[in-house]
């Protein structure tokens, strides 16, 4: 199961981070979305959050991503962390806004094959 917040900015990032570690969820169970690849790294890095990767995503989805649309690597990285494909879509369409989306779950996918 996962939990979803939305915020306007990296304050408001960093105060549902705190308040889902709260709750009881790691930063390791903690991601954030943003459109922009390079703003989405700096938070992720500034926010101690995790990213999203192989063993969310397995390796030949993770090397997939280099060669799709933004929209279409962020979808793909939702939904291993547990969304289907409308909430994917509804949450990639936030972040088209330029909202930060943060999901919080005890159980990414890790069903993906390991790379050896």
């Amino acid at each position: 199961m996962y939990k979803v917040e939305l915020a306007e900015n990296v304050v408001g990032a960093k105060t549902k981070i705190e308040a889902l570690t709260t709750e009881g969820y790691s930063k390791d169970e903690i991601y954030l979305f943003a459109h922009d690849k390079h703003r989405s790294e700096d938070l992720t890095e500034g926010t101690g959050t995790e990213t999203i990767g192989m063993k969310e995503q397995g390796w030949i989805e993770s090397v997939g991503n280099l060669f799709k649309s933004r929209g279409d690597e962020l979808r793909d990285k939702m939904k291993a962390v547990g969304m289907n494909r409308t909430e994917a879509d509804t949450y990639e369409e936030e972040l088209d806004k330029g909202k930060l989306v943060i999901v919080a779950t005890k159980e990414a996918n890790t069903n993906n094959p390991k790379p050896f």
